[in-house]
């Protein structure tokens, strides 16, 4: 009988492992301060105020397509929050604060996953980056909201997140489903990347229920999590590969299956991705109509997404990082902060 040379039967494309720090060990390296609490927690029921109806204004959550520099963030953060407070009375304002980055093939995954965009797998450090971010967000009153992508990562910083995504390429995994039923803040659903809304939907109706999945505790120990469901789920209208569904009779459908489904018909609007066709510039245009809706009387859409930036446009990643626009998205294209801030308020003197 042949001699094998290895009897390994596991981990054969496994090149190593890398200990990751506990959850709670980073949580006490950057704490969530009292006033801090106040900011997340303060969000989290405002939004939950406008899915039962009882808050008439409108969620908005805006920001990069991705988070790849701390000052740039920080910069960003505090235009945002001047802004925040001038519509406050309108709008709640939540900073899109994206760290983990799908892929549809290879590419750059995410500050967390890859904080220096150098290809090079450096997580501990980046969940410290993520999280000094989050907290420098919650210290000066603005909040945060990110698409949780890897069902762990909420153990590291979801304390910190007053609104959560999940994708168009995550929204019909059983995982991430089972996992937004155990999150603390309200969760929206995009609709598929054909622009299917019925996956969405049955997310929106899986997440509520009871769930029981792997996970781990805030030890890191390896656990069964047992998940009550979660009341405060709601769909987003992306577009798709069938077009754009931000429109007003698009919008009509989407409540109306809604409400076959015995769900309340409240919708969120993502300006960007299938509804500007990828266009960035279109972004304004997709905005403007939706306010429109809003002023006629839909008050089923209870919020507006928005990529933006500093700078508009995107940047590949240069090897010299010396070489690297301020304030310039490395991902989806944005609009800059002139446009933003534009946009913003000319909804605001429409709205109030």
């Amino acid at each position: 009988m042949a001699k094998h040379e290895s009897c390994q039967i596991d981990d054969r494309n496994v090149i190593g492992y890398s200990p990751l720090m506990l959850p709670h060990d980073l949580k006490s390296t950057v704490p969530l301060t009292k006033g801090s609490y106040g900011t997340v927690e303060g969000c989290r029921e405002s939004i939950k105020a406008i899915l039962n109806g009882k808050d008439e204004r409108t969620l908005l959550v805006i920001g990069p397509c991705s988070i790849h520099d701390i000052d740039v963030a920080k910069d960003y953060a505090d235009r945002l929050n001047a802004l925040r407070k001038e519509v406050e009375g309108t709008f709640v304002i939540t900073e899109r604060t994206y760290f983990e980055k799908p892929r549809t093939t290879v590419g750059w995954k995410g500050l967390i996953n890859e904080p220096h965009l150098d290809g090079q797998e450096k997580v501990n450090e980046g969940l410290v980056i993520a999280r000094k971010v989050l907290a420098y967000n919650a210290k000066i009153g603005l909040p945060s909201a990110t698409e949780f992508l890897d069902p762990f990562t909420p153990q590291w910083i979801a304390d910190l997140i007053s609104w959560a995504g999940i994708g168009a390429r995550t929204v019909q995994s059983p995982t991430h489903r089972q996992m937004a039923s155990g999150l603390s803040m309200p969760v929206g659903f995009k609709n598929g990347t054909t622009g299917d809304v019925q996956v969405a939907i049955d997310a929106v109706i899986a997440a509520s229920k009871p769930q029981w999945f792997f996970g781990l505790d805030q030890s890191g120990k390896p656990s069964v999590v047992r998940a009550r469901g979660n009341p405060d789920t709601h769909i987003v209208l992306r577009g798709g590969k069938s077009g754009a569904n931000y429109d007003t009779a698009s919008v009509k459908v989407v409540q109306e299956m809604l409400r076959k489904h015995n769900l309340p018909p409240k919708v969120m609007i993502d300006c960007s991705h299938g509804n500007s066709g990828k266009d960035y510039t279109l972004q304004p245009a997709v905005f403007e109509n939706v306010i429109k809706q809003i002023s006629e009387g839909n008050k089923g859409i209870m919020g507006i997404m928005l990529e933006s930036n500093i700078n508009l446009g995107r940047q590949d990643i240069p090897k010299d990082q010396k070489a690297l626009q301020y304030g310039v998205s490395v991902t989806d294209a944005c609009i800059g902060w002139d446009t933003t801030e534009r946009i913003v308020m000319d909804a605001y003197r429409k709205l109030r």
